[in-house]
């Protein structure tokens, strides 16, 4: 496939101009790659100077019904004709509240709007200690539920690093990442006994006084990392044992991206509440809380304004968020994401065996993850130079992937074809192989 100058003279021009304003610390591919983008469709981008490129990001998951969506366009267009902002009851909330609570796991059907994630988790905390009266929480390793300082301190690597003090009450225990496990055992002889380490924690650090456990069903932050059967419901019973509510981070996980309406389904967990967010909008800024009646009615969660936002759930918002749960709906993307993940998964598997730096391949549904190596046997990871040149090797052929760092997650929207996926996995494919060349990878 023929190279092109990337990023070209427009883009060149946009990106300087906005870099004069612009704060540091932008999305890093954002930043590595240099380029405006003019408008998208479906699962494709073309930027400012004519490229197309077929999108394996989605904006880290939130453009779950794919750019510029004619459904998803007319209802936004429809509702700025209308009402903009404002927290009074519209049809259009009223009809995305009664659909979405009738795709969520039984019994969880009060949900709260919220305009980012890092704000629902919040709230969601404030739920649990509204029906629990405690005020301790327990996280994991290589987790990520937001930047704001009431969940910083629950940040499961090191970005957090001199960002302190923390909010009290916070913890971290080490998560089921079997590939990299942090207790060097193996799955399934370990007994998945990382959710026991769970219970030393809790005896040993905290106060006893745990009022939730918060999980992603897959953690996406730290690479797309499916934990193994049964650690989802180990931890849940943990939750139980101690009084805590259990919080499913549903935010990446949720609206089909793995295959299944809802991350938590894989291991037939139903969690006490749900954060949700990134594909609820299609790209809008919204999130929620989900959780059951009996919950919710807690003071002082319950109390008018307790739980509210003033940007959650306003006009705009609710209709991009029924427009996206209609597409998801009516176009059985769930579906779609099983059958051309695995698709995926399965054409990742053979880049495996072609290439020995590929150290590991995983996922499920739209989620996908994959670990670059050194050597196998030690599972060094290669060098981020390596993975930079990818990142514009893969951009030069028509690919953005979030490749720049040696754990690479792909995240395309959930409207991708098997055709596209298979076309972008090329790319993806003659990518490696430059770069194994230039870096004499194995």
């Amino acid at each position: 496939m023929k190279k092109r100058e990337i990023p070209g003279p427009r883009s060149r021009k946009i990106f300087e101009q906005e870099q004069r304003h612009v704060a540091p610390g932008l999305q890093s591919f954002a930043l590595y790659s240099g380029l405006a983008m003019a408008r998208g469709s479906g699962c494709t981008l073309t930027d400012e100077d004519g490229n197309d490129y077929i999108d394996f990001i989605a904006g880290i998951g939130v453009g779950s019904v794919g750019h510029c969506h004619p459904h998803y366009v007319e209802g936004l267009k429809r509702q700025a004709e209308r009402l903009t902002f404002g927290s009074f009851t519209t049809e259009t909330r009223a009809r995305f509240l009664e659909l979405l609570a009738s795709v969520t796991p039984e019994g969880l059907t009060r949900i709260q709007l919220f305009s980012g994630g890092a704000e629902a988790v919040e709230a969601a905390f404030r739920l649990a200690k509204s029906v629990t009266k405690k005020f301790e929480f327990i996280g994991f390793w290589g987790g990520f539920h937001g930047k704001t300082g009431g969940v910083l301190g629950l940040l499961g690597d090191e970005f957090k690093q001199h960002l302190g003090p923390f909010m009290p009450g916070l913890y971290s225990s080490p998560y089921a990442n079997c590939y990299r496990c942090p207790l060097k055992l193996t799955y399934p002889d370990c007994g998945i006994a990382c959710a026991e380490h769970l219970r030393h924690v809790i005896r040993y650090q905290t106060q006893g006084e745990i009022a939730a456990i918060i999980v992603e069903p897959i953690q996406g932050t730290a690479g797309n990392v499916v934990p193994p059967k049964g650690f989802l419901q180990a931890v849940q019973a943990i939750a139980k044992e101690q009084g805590a509510l259990l919080i499913a981070d549903e935010m990446l996980t949720g609206f089909g991206r793995s295959g299944s309406m809802w991350g938590c389904d894989h291991d037939g967990v139903v969690p006490d509440v749900m954060t949700v967010g990134k594909g609820i909008g299609g790209g809008f800024p919204l999130s929620a809380v989900i959780s059951t009646d009996e919950l919710t009615r807690h003071k002082p969660f319950s109390n008018p304004s307790g739980s509210s936002s003033s940007y959650g759930g306003n006009p705009l918002a609710a209709a991009a968020g029924l427009a996206s749960l209609e597409i998801i709906v009516k176009e059985n993307l769930v579906r779609n994401a099983e059958r051309v993940g695995a698709v995926m998964l399965a054409k990742l598997e053979v880049l495996k065996e072609k290439y020995r730096f590929v150290g590991d391949v995983r996922g499920k549904g739209l989620m996908l993850g994959l670990d670059l190596v050194k050597d196998r046997a030690t599972k060094e990871p290669v060098s981020k130079d390596v993975t930079k040149a990818l990142f514009q090797e893969c951009l030069r052929r028509g690919l953005v992937a979030m490749c720049y760092s040696p754990t690479i997650r792909i995240n395309p929207p959930l409207v991708i074809t098997e055709e596209q996926a298979l076309a972008g996995l090329a790319i993806f494919d003659d990518a490696l192989g430059a770069v194994a060349r230039e870096w004499k990878l194995g």
